[in-house]
């Protein structure tokens, strides 16, 4: 009995120096609203805990540079340590919201930074018939009088973005059944040149042997003959429908934009 006794006194003890110690490193979320950022910070440093600044907002009711609300509320138990999110208030709006639809991105952010605002986000949309770099809408709009917060949003358009598509092989094909199937698809048909065939080898050449030398035939005295004619220079090979395509650019497997030229080398 005495032993069981000791047991209990000991787990008792255990459990109220435990409890003790937990709740001894918890204090009660002070009352920040109304106090300079001086004052705030000092009373969270005598409890141990820390503070930030997030927002700032337009407040008629708070004086200009004063916390105008905290997470956690005050009186919140938390452990020592703890982080304390505050706000602070601007005081009455006293900026009027400049209208900057139609404005490019670029001044429309001047004309906001000038007035003592800033740009909260700031979004992109496709819009047809629009130039890109182009204030659509903005949130508050132009003249607002009741602002939460000195930021502006803003819609802007952006340019097109081009389809892109994998180049086809053609390598092998018909010109004329390349160049129809470009253009079904959007494409056109870019320079095409013909390259010379390949030169066809001789028996000799092929067996590398060397060609038998010429029997040494007894001098004769040539007769006099007039100069042949030249013969004219045969005119450059022209691509048709049924030339065969040797090679293309871009190659096949690379991106190519909707609209863009195939150039082709055929034989």
């Amino acid at each position: 009995m005495l032993a069981l006794v000791l047991v209990i006194v000991a787990m008792v003890s255990a459990l109220t120096a435990m409890r003790l110690a937990i709740h001894g490193q918890e204090v009660a979320v002070p009352a920040l609203v109304g106090l300079s950022p001086s004052e705030a910070e000092k009373t969270t440093s005598n409890l141990g805990l820390q503070m930030t600044i997030e927002r700032q907002y337009y407040s008629p009711q708070i004086p200009e540079g004063r916390i105008m609300s905290q997470l956690p509320p005050a009186g919140t138990k938390v452990r020592r340590g703890w982080q304390l999110r505050l706000a602070q208030s601007l005081g009455p709006t006293r900026v009027a919201v400049p209208d900057v639809t139609g404005e490019s991105e670029h001044a429309a952010e001047l004309n906001i930074r000038r007035r003592g605002l800033d740009i909260s986000s700031m979004a992109a949309v496709e819009a047809a018939g629009i130039p890109a770099d182009q204030v659509l809408a903005q949130d508050p709009m132009a003249n607002a009088t009741q602002l939460a917060a000195p930021k502006i949003s803003l819609l802007v358009t952006s340019a097109a973005v081009s389809q892109a598509f994998v180049m086809p092989n053609f390598v092998g094909q018909p010109l004329g059944t390349a160049n129809r199937t470009l253009q079904d698809a959007g494409f056109r048909l870019g320079n095409v040149n013909v390259v010379a065939p390949a030169p066809v080898a001789t028996p000799d050449q092929v067996s590398g042997e060397a060609p038998p030398a010429a029997t040494a035939a007894p001098p004769q005295t040539a007769p006099v003959t007039s100069p042949a004619p030249a013969t004219p220079a045969a005119p450059p090979a022209q691509a048709t429908p049924a030339s065969m395509i040797v090679s293309q650019w871009p190659a096949a497997g690379q991106k190519i934009a909707a609209g863009a030229a195939v150039s082709f080398e055929v034989r």
